[in-house]
């Protein structure tokens, strides 16, 4: 079924939040919502997915996908996450492409894993095991009345963090630190789940940021295991070629990570100023990447809608 159609029904069923979904002709409609079907379907027709070996060279890095799964690059990915999830286009200006399932668009009840690299330096791990996760995400709240003051100010939903959705750890076989957030955006009934993937490499780290719904949260945990696995850096570039005689070293570790992630009032308590000053705009990137996040109820409406055509 064309994407136009699947749009439509799920737009009828937004037409009445919480009732039963109705058959796509049931209700017309509107313009607005017309409108809303033409773009997204001229943005669906307008990308072209990529299999097989992606590779990264700003991160110099690549993703072995496969089969089972498909690469945006940059241009299309922004456009994804700008036209279709609806993220302010300087929000997205350091995003390296984004990753779907294979069989799956943007408008799915699905994920999309957002590709990032930070030039960072070489970031130490002495410190993953002592590091304070809760303190982190108490700092991370109590900025959020700032934050949500500007959000609302650019015409966004205020949003809550309810917790680790999955507390962060570290492998150090892998050099890989993962966690993931539950966060509540406005009268949303379901909140979003924001699952990231951090490979450090010998100047920087690899971000895979998943944007899904907290109900998919065993799903993403698996997806995020595999689509991690697929992901290398190029030889000479691997977290065990540092040389510390001529590589750059971060001056933060593992919480420092962890602080970037969750927000700019985590780094602060921290006195992580060299965080703010490398991350810049780019705390915000991963915090309104979740507004788009958002769709996700929204797309999980076009999924069931679809099933009942």
């Amino acid at each position: 079924m064309r994407a136009s159609n699947i749009i439509v029904a799920a737009l009828v069923a937004l037409a009445v939040p919480g009732a039963a979904y109705a058959a796509p002709t049931a209700v017309a409609p509107t313009a607005e919502q017309q409108a809303m079907v033409a773009r997204m379907d001229a943005l669906l027709n307008s990308l072209h997915p990529v299999y097989g070996k992606i590779e990264v060279p700003s991160a110099r890095a690549v993703l072995d996908l496969g089969n089972d799964y498909y690469f945006l690059p940059a241009v299309e990915a922004k456009r994804v996450l700008t036209e279709g999830w609806g993220n302010p286009p300087d929000a997205v200006t350091d995003v390296l492409g984004i990753v779907f399932p294979k069989g799956k668009t943007f408008v799915d009840d699905t994920w999309g894993a957002v590709v990032t690299f930070k030039n960072l330096g070489y970031v130490a791990d002495d410190d993953a095991e002592s590091t304070d996760y809760d303190q982190i995400l108490a700092d991370s709240r109590s900025g959020e009345e700032e934050l949500n003051e500007s959000r609302k100010a650019a015409g966004f939903a205020a949003q809550h963090l309810v917790g680790w959705a999955q507390p962060p750890s570290y492998d150090k076989q892998s050099h890989s630190l993962i966690w993931a957030r539950q966060i509540h955006f406005g009268d949303q009934p379901v909140d979003v789940l924001n699952y990231d993937v951090r490979l450090l490499g010998r100047s920087g780290v690899l971000s895979l940021n998943m944007i899904a719904s907290m109900p998919q949260l065993a799903e993403i945990r698996e997806a995020a295991r595999q689509l991690a696995a697929k992901a290398a850096f190029d030889p000479g570039a691997r977290y065990a070629d540092f040389n510390p005689s001529t590589d750059k070293s971060a001056d933060y570790g593992i919480a420092g990570l962890v602080a970037a992630g969750v927000g700019v009032a985590a780094a602060k308590k921290l006195g992580m100023l060299g965080l703010i000053l490398a991350f810049g705009k780019k705390f915000i990137v991963l915090v309104l990447a979740l507004g788009a996040g958002v769709a996700g109820w929204i797309r999980k409406r076009f999924s069931r809608a679809r099933e009942e055509i």
